[in-house]
């Protein structure tokens, strides 16, 4: 059975809820030997585009030359950071065995925040607008996907995946996505937006998204709002999902009960002074599909996903090694 510092164990064929967190000391020293061994890892910066002109930079975390990748990972960074601001967590899950790609939104970083920009037009994030941002999850225009109408900053993303999945360097069908802050918002909804693609003659081209990774997950912000993704089906019943937050991040709260809604018989949850909880009749956590992690911090976004003590590497690894176990839907 798969165990972990946030995981309760079956005992004697009794679920014990006594354990989880108590390895955090233990995390934390591998959350920082992660911090020093990465920088010796290559790291590549890519070039992409969406469908309405912005020149997107992101960069590449290969997992070792010498291993396969145990999953890809899309990480998307929350509002005014950019792939520097998630570098620590996307290191460290490098480290672990993932490939991951961390693009700068448009309007951060190095990207453009015009079509037609040039290389770190970037200037200032607040100037992104509500169709800004629905833009950069969008995927969707047409019957094939290849040929996308709409395609956004993080469907550039999955698309050189893709190619990259077709030389056998990365494979697609293990993919995940971490997002931050507003980030999580957008990522939840790229990924309705990749369930909603019908198969082909020629087979599957969405539902690839095996695992979703919400840290500190806003509700609703500059006109965006969860509750669009809390319609799609993969959202509400198919992909598993993780929402990792601090104390008092009512957001969090907010979506993790309204999950708990969608999946009466799948969640489980530990928050913070507080014994872990778990759905009735759920046996051992592993058979759950939303999963909620409380963190004794008011840390949120990117500051909680670099955290050391908040260990977000490491649960995700637990989390994305769940997930990946399961069949997919």
């Amino acid at each position: 059975m798969f165990v972990s510092a946030w995981m309760p164990v079956k005992v004697l064929g009794r679920f014990c809820l006594a354990a989880p967190l108590l390895l955090a000391s233990a995390t934390q020293i591998r959350a920082a030997e992660a911090t020093a061994v990465s920088p010796r890892q290559s790291v590549e910066e890519l070039q992409l585009e969406t469908s309405d002109g912005i020149r997107i930079a992101a960069w590449y975390y290969p997992a070792a030359e010498d291993a396969k990748a145990d999953a890809t990972v899309i990480l998307v960074h929350d509002l005014d950071g950019s792939h520097e601001t998630v570098d620590t967590l996307a290191r460290s899950l490098q480290v672990a065995g993932y490939a991951v790609v961390a693009p700068d939104l448009r309007g951060h970083g190095e990207s453009g925040l015009r079509p037609d920009g040039v290389r770190g037009d970037a200037g200032d994030s607040r100037l992104l607008k509500k169709a800004d941002l629905e833009s950069i999850a969008a995927a969707t225009g047409g019957s094939h996907r290849g040929q996308a109408a709409l395609r956004g900053e993080i469907e550039a993303v999955r698309n050189w995946i893709k190619q990259k999945s077709e030389t056998g360097e990365l494979d697609i069908d293990r993919l995940c996505v971490v997002g931050c802050g507003l980030g999580a918002t957008l990522a939840s909804m790229w990924t309705a937006a990749d369930w909603n693609w019908p198969p082909t003659t020629s087979g599957p081209q969405g539902q690839q998204v095996r695992a979703l990774a919400l840290i500190s997950p806003v509700w609703a912000s500059k006109g965006i709002s969860m509750s669009l993704p809390l319609k799609s089906d993969a959202i509400q019943h198919k992909v598993p999902i993780m929402v990792l937050a601090g104390k008092s991040d009512r957001d969090a709260i907010r979506l993790f009960d309204q999950l708990k809604r969608y999946r009466p018989d799948a969640w489980f949850q530990h928050r913070v002074e507080q014994s872990p909880e778990k759905a009735r009749g759920l046996e051992t956590a592993n058979d759950g599909t939303v999963f909620f992690i409380q963190t004794n911090t008011s840390l949120k976004g990117d500051d909680l996903a670099n955290d050391p003590a908040s260990n977000a590497a490491d649960r995700i690894k637990t989390f994305v090694g769940i997930a990946l176990a399961r069949k997919p839907e």
